[in-house]
């Protein structure tokens, strides 16, 4: 069925549990997988892209290409223990959703599993759901784990 599965990470423990349920399926379908950790492109964001990096941006830069290796090996020792093909993939963008999509088509990338986290008030409207923006912007299915739930979220149903 599917052949080549895009599983984004942020290292979270939510992220973790959708990547160990990916890489069942991928056992299911014979499917590779392919692991992704979209780094923040921090000068682009403050507007310092044409300019040489200092070194404490190139500072920040190799700790955060530490954390995402850190998170790739997650997915790269679950897929070794479930004896499936794995590649992983540490890309730098401002919008983690496009890096996501573009890796996905790059690469031919049939099918997409990532977690979906529910925020709460003003994070929920500044940040909003990585896992919507891809699933809007993406030609391919999107499947999405519900994270975990936990006790004061809203769809928990009250014990009396």
């Amino acid at each position: 069925m599917f052949k080549h599965i895009l599983m984004p990470t942020d290292g979270s423990e939510h992220s973790e549990r959708a990547i160990e349920r990916g890489i069942e399926l991928a056992k299911l379908c014979g499917s590779r997988v392919t692991g992704i950790h979209v780094m923040q492109d921090y000068r682009m964001m403050i507007g310092t892209e044409d300019i040489a990096p200092t070194d404490l941006e190139e500072g920040i830069e190799a700790r955060e290409r530490e954390r995402a290796a850190q998170f790739l090996s997650f997915v790269e020792k679950t897929a070794a223990a479930a004896g499936v093909t794995c590649d992983t993939i540490i890309a730098k963008g401002h919008q983690p959703y496009d890096a996501i999509v573009d890796a996905a088509n790059e690469r031919g990338c049939d099918l997409i599993v990532m977690t979906s986290r529910h925020r709460k008030g003003l994070a929920s409207l500044l940040m909003g759901s990585e896992a919507s923006r891809v699933l809007h912007r993406a030609s391919i299915p999107v499947l999405t784990f519900r994270a975990l739930i936990s006790a004061d979220h809203p769809d928990k149903a009250k014990k009396p």
